[in-house]
């Protein structure tokens, strides 16, 4: 088994840690009550690393609430669990004896996200926790957005300045509006039984009854107001909604049509659900294996190859690399290319293109349009393993073959010399 490392998620409510893997698979799991104790907390955390500890285990990830300084390992603040002023790192890597990871509990969640949930694939992403607080993490450019130290506190944007006192210091953030906590208050405040769950008044609002609508629409519409103004700034790809309300929040959401805007960013749950933390924690320790990834355009001659791949690359802004692209300057260069010598510049041509994406750096995605049929897919295969692609999607391109041929034969006058001229067309239209 490979290395493995330690996640610690820091709630309001419950304190989870887990055993992970590289690939965010999660080998022991514990959960305990949260404390408003400090040292409680941080005695609860090095119990939960002892359980969960064995041989494979190189660090340990430590997702806090509150304002943390990442370079110096140092908590700032806290809301509901406050570690400031502990020496939580410290501690742990005394006690462990290995290398301590420390940051704000969202953007361990993001990383998760990112690594294998909701936000797979997206360079740039923006998240929102929805817990006993709010927490808030955003990715750019594939890293977490810190400013001076501590950018992300999502949390405390004010979306109500006469709104209800934070513990932050200010006025109307939207933790104070859109919270689990704030969910009881709302629900109080509406003379609902405190025992009543997100889960009940979406079943309420769904049967008609205004009350749920009202306490839904007091709950999440200041958190919309909160991403609204997140997209404005931050454009990202995707927005998603986390922690044990995460889902319940999107949900609630959709019931309120957004007002049409430039600003459009898409909003999802969570995919990892209460786990993002511990895994998030985790993977923050352990060395990124992010590798690359093709698109692969395949198809025969006249398909259509070029136009997917090219609409595709526009879609992405992932760079194409086309088989002709790289044959047909040599093809320009080189005189009395016959049917065989050109079948020898294709083999190289699709040699080429995977040597391009070996060198090019980890976390590339590329899209190739090539007929891969023309080549033996074991040949493929030692081609994506040389270049390091770990993952692979593949498009195929059809056309009837009346439709190929008549392509073909009309612009085979066009192509370079050394391609194969209208005499082809039966034998494609046969392939």
């Amino acid at each position: 088994m490979g290395n493995t490392a330690i996640g610690i998620d820091i709630g309001g409510t419950h304190i989870r840690a887990g055993r992970v893997t590289a690939d965010g698979q999660i080998l022991a799991h514990r959960r305990v009550r949260s404390s408003a104790d400090p040292q409680a907390v941080l005695d609860q955390i090095l119990t939960l690393i002892a359980e969960c500890d064995d041989q494979t285990v190189t660090a340990i990830g430590i997702g806090v609430p509150g304002r943390v300084d990442f370079d110096a390992r140092k908590v700032l603040s806290g809301g509901y669990v406050n570690l400031a002023g502990l020496p939580v790192a410290q501690t742990i890597e005394a006690r462990f004896g290995r290398p301590v990871v420390i940051d704000n509990d969202c953007s361990m969640a993001l990383i998760a996200e990112t690594a294998c949930g909701a936000a797979r694939g997206h360079a740039e992403a923006v998240m929102l926790t929805i817990g006993t607080g709010v927490g808030g993490a955003v990715l750019h450019r594939n890293t977490i957005l810190r400013g001076q130290g501590t950018a992300g506190q999502l949390g405390h944007l004010v979306v109500d300045p006469k709104g209800r006192a934070c513990v932050c210091g200010r006025t109307g953030c939207v933790e104070t509006e859109s919270s689990g906590t704030a969910l009881g208050r709302h629900i109080a405040e509406a003379g609902l039984p405190s025992s009543t769950t997100a889960g009940d008044l979406l079943q309420r609002d769904t049967d008609g009854d205004p009350i749920a609508h009202a306490i839904l629409a007091a709950w999440v519409l200041p958190l919309r107001a909160a991403i609204q103004s997140l997209v404005a700034t931050l454009d990202p790809s995707v927005v998603v909604l986390g922690g044990g309300l995460g889902r319940d929040a999107a949900l609630a959401l959709a019931r309120f049509p957004e007002p049409k805007s430039w600003y459009v960013s898409p909003v999802t749950a969570a995919a990892l659900g209460d786990d993002a933390g511990v895994i998030g924690a985790a993977l923050a320790t352990l060395p990124r294996r992010r590798g690359k990834r093709v698109v692969m355009v395949n198809g025969v001659p006249a398909s259509g190859k070029s136009t997917v791949s090219v609409a595709l690359s526009q879609a992405t802004g992932w760079p194409l690399l086309r088989l002709d692209t790289i044959k047909d300057p040599f093809l320009s260069h080189i005189e009395g290319v016959d049917r065989p010598f050109n079948r020898i510049l294709g083999r190289a041509s699709y040699q080429a293109i995977f040597s391009v994406l070996a060198d090019a750096p980890d976390g590339t995605t590329a899209i190739v349009d090539a007929w891969f049929g023309f080549q033996p897919p074991e040949l493929l295969e030692a081609h994506l393993t040389m270049a390091g692609i770990t993952e692979t999607a593949e498009v195929w391109c059809y056309a009837p073959p009346e439709v190929v041929g008549a392509r073909y034969g009309a612009r085979a006058s066009q192509r370079p010399k050394g391609h194969p001229g209208v005499e082809y067309v039966e034998e494609l239209k046969a392939l």
